[in-house]
């Protein structure tokens, strides 16, 4: 089977803004791990959710300019009301230590039965018994 990735909205950022962290080179972690997606043609997951939080800072103009290069790769999903459902559940029973986007994202990438890729502590801490998660660079090095 196809491996397939979800990629927070942070990855996302991380690759278009070229951001790093002070010690790591977050950006090219990022670009990294698009690449050997590329390259060993695994599917990577864009949810409306990270459409809108893109769209945050960048214009959906923009984001379709950065997407470009990886179309053939990039699979488009729309949360769906059960997901929503049960996000809302997730986060409500865990209301202190995650968004109600975190908790979609999760969900999402589960039922799509993608690994999460991020680099979001809360994901890890709070998410991972819904979602497989994954930072780029230990898919990269894997």
């Amino acid at each position: 089977m196809r491996k397939r990735f979800y990629v927070d909205t942070s990855i996302w950022r991380d690759f278009f803004e070229n951001r790093s962290d002070g010690l790591r080179p977050l950006g090219e972690f990022a670009f990294l791990f698009f690449r050997h997606c590329m390259e060993n043609d695994f599917e990577i997951i864009v949810s409306n959710t990270v459409i809108e939080e893109l769209e945050i800072v960048l214009l959906l103009q923009e984001i379709n300019k950065f997407f470009y290069p990886f179309k053939r790769i990039i699979a488009r999903v729309n949360a769906k009301p059960e997901q929503i459902s049960e996000a809302r559940k997730e986060w409500i029973k865990r209301e202190k230590e995650l968004s109600f986007n975190d908790a979609l994202h999760a969900i999402i990438a589960r039922d799509n039965r993608a690994m999460l890729v991020t680099r979001d502590r809360h994901f890890f801490e709070f998410l991972g018994d819904i979602v497989e998660i994954r930072k780029p660079e230990e898919i990269i090095f894997d």
